[in-house]
């Protein structure tokens, strides 16, 4: 299979130098490490003393293939200065996790250790993710030292709020490697949709037959949540009208979860205002029992009709308010996929349709999919659905109207 890292993840190629202080957190830094190299990354370590205490440097060493650092004289660097060259020639410092003593020591601009020096001396960007008892994080001391360093540029990420080392609950742990991770791919994506409104819908409707049964079909949901994903990397306000999937929610999306195509037609409807963007990937089934049982149907020997009616058209409908948003549709076909999908685009009035043909990618990782829009046809190849998603929202940045 064809290697689309570099397109999917923005990592590929990148180099980053990843800081480790003192703190029982420590131990998600190997974890992160090993996650951040199988995105594409050029991973090398920086410990300070404390923070090789908790996991030594041979751990990283092993993890990321690159020697790890810990002091101005450990091992051997070409012009003798790490403290200058590592910064040199890397994308981002990350520090994760950063102690309060270690957002402390940075806000003063102290250089008294190598990674505290590097930081000093760098001239690339600078990420921490903070990690430290709630009562530490939410000392006056460490408020203003952490609005010091944003104020200087450097880019927060976290704390979450959770359960602690010390027992306690509430914020200061640090995020999790997943979540530090897509934090990264969203710092490095670039911000075509910055300022812009998104609602999309994903998944399948389920409805009712009677209180357990119901008339549904086999979207996962991944292409609306590879969507939404894309959308708020490159800086949108995303909202996710969501039918029922097993998927978490993606980072920085707005998740509103429904069950009916009706429920999802109210949500989309009150989202609409200030949307930019509409995107219906969501398959919504056409028809929807007239009635549906309050107690559970039971089964006997006669054969059951079922009376179905129309479930409304969300996208169409969205697509003829009188200042309607930027609107992409999606068309999964059997068969003829230009003509249905070129044919369902100019009969909704659409500046943009996706299509695909069922066999190709429903329920699956991967898909081949054909852009229709009034440039004419853009076939994609064939690729997972989160690459596929960024060449969709690329295009779509692409044709937005200037706001």
């Amino acid at each position: 299979m064809p290697d689309y890292t570099y397109v999917i993840d923005g990592l590929h190629g990148r180099r980053i130098v990843l800081g480790v202080s003192g703190g029982i957190a420590a131990y998600k830094a190997a974890e992160l490490t090993r996650a951040i190299g199988r995105l594409g990354a050029d991973v090398h370590v920086v410990l300070t003393e404390a923070g090789a205490r908790f996991v030594t440097p041979m751990t990283f060493h092993a993890l990321s293939g690159n020697r790890a650092w810990t002091g101005f004289q450990d091992g051997e660097m070409e012009d003798g200065m790490p403290h200058i060259t590592l910064g040199r020639r890397t994308d981002a410092i990350l520090v994760a996790p950063a102690s309060a003593n270690f957002i402390a020591r940075l806000a003063a601009g102290f250089a008294n250790d190598l990674l505290s020096a590097l930081c000093l001396a760098r001239d690339c960007p600078l990420l921490i993710a903070p990690a430290m008892n709630r009562q530490m994080w939410e000392n006056p001391a460490t408020r203003r030292n952490v609005e010091r360093l944003q104020a200087d540029g450097v880019t927060l990420l976290g704390p979450a709020v959770g359960e602690q080392a010390c027992g306690e609950t509430g914020p200061g742990r640090m995020l999790e490697p997943e979540a530090l991770c897509e934090a990264l791919l969203a710092f490095f994506t670039p911000k075509l949709l910055a300022g812009r409104k998104v609602v999309l819908t994903a998944g399948p409707t389920f409805e009712a037959i009677d209180p357990v049964r119901g008339i549904t079909n086999s979207s996962s949901g991944k292409m609306g949540y590879a969507l939404a994903t894309a959308s708020a990397r490159a800086g949108a306000e995303v909202v996710l009208v969501s039918g029922p999937v097993a998927l978490p929610a993606p980072a920085g999306v707005r998740r509103i979860e429904v069950t009916s195509a009706l429920q999802m037609r109210d949500e989309v409807f009150a989202e609409m205002t200030g949307v930019d963007v509409f995107i219906a990937v969501a398959a919504v089934a056409d028809y929807r029992p007239a009635e549906p049982a309050v107690r559970k149907v039971k089964k006997s020997g006669a054969a059951l009709h079922l009376q179905l009616v129309p479930n409304p058209d969300i996208l169409a409908e969205v697509a003829a308010l009188p200042e309607a948003p930027f609107c992409v549709g999606f068309a999964a076909e059997s068969h003829d996929l230009d003509a249905y999908a070129e044919g369902k685009r100019q009969a909704k009035r659409l500046p943009m349709l996706v299509g695909n043909l069922l066999g190709d990618g429903l329920g699956g990782d991967e898909n081949t999919v054909v852009i229709y829009d009034e440039e004419g046809r853009h076939p994609l190849p064939r690729a997972p659905k989160t690459y596929l998603a960024r060449r969709i929202v690329e295009r779509i940045a692409r044709l937005l109207p200037a706001k």
